[in-house]
């Protein structure tokens, strides 16, 4: 049950890396991504990281307790943390959008994008504390070394 869960971790890091990648490729190039990605890799991987862990939680507290949680606060700290990740590089989309009246969110999220950032990753703590909460607050002694990435899904 517990490697199943990191599987599915792995999975979410994976995925929200791979559409990071793949929609600032189709908008600005490759070496635009990769140097971006070199700016602000530290921001990024903690953001898929954290939303990789959720992911995990996520999927051992369904097995664990076979009923439905809420998956709203996953969405929704998934979805800041992807938006977080794209948002480094939505300031490029300034050639694109006067067309569509939006230069001046382009214009904000390019001035504001640490704050972006670092909103998404406290998003994504939230998460992580909500799930471990809920996982607690069962009847099962879930997470008995919450915090230690090597034993935390010991069962």
């Amino acid at each position: 049950m517990r490697y199943r869960a990191i599987i599915f971790g792995v999975i979410g890091t994976s995925a929200l890396l791979t559409v990071y990648f793949i929609v600032l490729s189709q908008i600005s190039g490759w070496a635009y991504t990769k140097a971006q990605f070199s700016l602000n890799w530290y921001w990024i991987i903690t953001l898929a990281v954290g939303f990789g862990v959720q992911v995990g939680l996520f999927s051992y507290a369904r097995a664990l307790h076979k009923a439905r949680m809420s998956g709203k606060m996953l969405g929704v700290t998934g979805t800041t943390s992807g938006g977080a990740m794209l948002a480094c590089c939505t300031h490029y989309l300034v050639n694109v959008l006067p067309i569509l009246g939006v230069t001046g969110l382009v214009t904000f999220v390019g001035q504001y994008q640490t704050w972006i950032f670092a909103v998404g990753v406290v998003f994504n703590l939230a998460g992580i504390g909500y799930l471990i909460k809920s996982l607690r607050a069962g009847s099962h002694p879930v997470l008995s070394y919450a915090t230690t990435l090597g034993d935390g899904f010991r069962h």
